[in-house]
């Protein structure tokens, strides 16, 4: 059984995040079960789900529950305010709770590697279009800045795209259909053991 959106997880709803949530569990879902109706998704693939979902659950959970707590006519949670107002004067606080409130700071637990590893790519521009159009297709994608790079035997389910002005903290990176970095690096037998880890068996021709 596999649940998504308020389904599995009912919180306050401050901040309109119950709908960002929802919307994020579909995606990471919606790939998943098209790569195993489609007959290529590794065995664990869908376990990853809900080890890569439950957490950002916990913690919107959190995040919402002290939302509400602050909205307390209490005099503890009034001089807590009073504190927190006094904190978003600096721009790395700011920049924080705004990436807690549009859950743009999520990042997958995918291992050692990177800051980026794990985290949903920006929107970076590239030589022709944008990094979000290419991902609209529903397939995974390499994003080359080397130009030696290339998705071989999975280039059935994984785009290429190489573009060495593209604005990127590494040499490289696979991106998985729902835009989260899955490997970044340089060296072509990295890249194919990453490619079989989220894309299952090459194709065989």
């Amino acid at each position: 059984m596999l649940l998504a959106g308020d389904a599995a997880h009912i919180h306050p709803p401050a901040g309109g995040q119950g709908l960002n949530l929802g919307l994020q569990d579909a995606v990471n879902l919606g790939w998943k079960l098209a790569a195993r109706v489609r007959g290529w998704a590794p065995e664990t693939l869908l376990d990853t789900y809900e080890t890569e979902r439950r957490p950002v659950a916990a913690d919107v959970l959190q995040n919402t529950r002290a939302q509400v707590a602050l909205a307390s006519a209490d005099p503890g949670a009034r001089a807590v305010r009073g504190l927190l107002t006094e904190l978003m004067g600096f721009d790395e606080v700011n920049r924080r709770l705004i990436e807690k409130i549009t859950a743009t700071a999520i990042r997958y637990d995918f291992g050692h590697g990177p800051d980026l590893l794990g985290r949903r790519l920006r929107d970076v521009g590239l030589a022709q279009g944008r990094l979000y159009d290419r991902l609209r297709r529903g397939r995974g994608l390499v994003l080359d800045r080397t130009g030696r790079l290339t998705p071989g035997g999975w280039s059935d389910r994984v785009g290429l795209v190489t573009d060495p002005g593209a604005a990127l903290d590494a040499p490289a990176v696979l991106l998985r259909p729902d835009g989260h970095v899955a490997w970044a690096g340089e060296h072509q037998r990295d890249l194919d053991g990453h490619l079989a880890r989220w894309f299952g068996e090459p194709h065989r021709t």
